[in-house]
């Protein structure tokens, strides 16, 4: 199975061992008549539409960037005080522009930093309020989260975001919907998911990012929704050691905003 592939099927199986394979299954089964979106699918099909990037069954997503000669950097959980100043550093020494979802919550705690992400040509997305498993979410909760976090986001730089980034890329039925009612570009994906959401070397992170091609949404994270300053260095040492060897590739830099304005 592809690499990128991983992330859903790693979240349904921690799914089922922390709450047991009778108990996972019916809430999979109960959770689409909860969430009032009509007849309830099977655990398997729920499961796939909700925790599977590849999956377009609650909605279609942004998942490439739909030209080889191009990738797009994406980062997530900030704005982080520690680590997101210096990889604007890294990106504006190789002219290198990129996408940022951030959570609101820190967003209040750290406006200068949004400003600056923004101020530098940087786009700014949207990865809710507290970072919560939207899953799990009724249409209030859901909207609540969206909504909180476009307006710390504007509050800090003047702009409403334009893409949604779902937290550990879990959807529900009603999301796509929600999305669409804020008149943005919609729900933002990625093609490559690079494992570097909790501390390790930066070797490791290097390794996984020899799989980037062109055309690749990458996911990695700047942040913790856990804490505001946690420790991604080595993302921050990984990007750093393949952008001039990107860039020698021949490969062009883009946002994700680039793509919607593009469309």
């Amino acid at each position: 199975m592809p690499r990128d592939e991983l992330g859903g099927n790693q979240v349904a199986q921690h799914l089922r061992k922390a709450l047991g394979m009778r108990e996972f299954a019916r809430i999979m089964e109960d959770l689409p008549l909860i969430l009032g979106v009509g007849t309830a699918l099977s655990a398997g099909t729920f499961s796939w539409g909700a925790f599977a990037p590849a999956s377009q069954l609650f909605g279609r997503t942004l998942r490439r960037t739909g030209d080889d000669s191009t990738l797009a950097l994406t980062f997530d959980d900030g704005p982080n005080p520690t680590i997101t100043p210096r990889l604007l550093d890294l990106l504006d020494r190789h002219d290198v522009k990129a996408t940022f979802f951030l959570i609101g919550a820190w967003v209040r705690t750290a406006p200068g930093i949004a400003r600056e992400i923004a101020a530098r040509g940087h786009a700014i997305g949207n990865h809710t309020y507290t970072h919560p498993w939207l899953t799990f979410c009724g249409k209030w909760r859901t909207r609540v989260e969206l909504s909180r976090c476009d307006e710390a986001i504007e509050s800090a730089t003047g702009e409403k975001p334009s893409w949604m980034r779902p937290p550990f890329g879990f959807r529900s039925p009603i999301l796509n919907g929600i999305v669409r009612a804020r008149r943005g570009a919609g729900v933002a994906m990625w093609s490559k998911w690079l494992s570097d959401w909790k501390p390790q070397p930066a070797s490791s992170v290097i390794q996984r990012l020899t799989t980037a091609r062109g055309g690749d949404i990458l996911l990695l994270h700047d942040g913790d929704h856990r804490v505001p300053n946690g420790n991604r260095q080595h993302t921050v040492d990984a990007v750093g050691h393949w952008l001039p060897r990107w860039k020698d590739a021949g490969l062009r830099f883009v946002t994700l905003d680039d793509l919607h304005e593009r469309a």
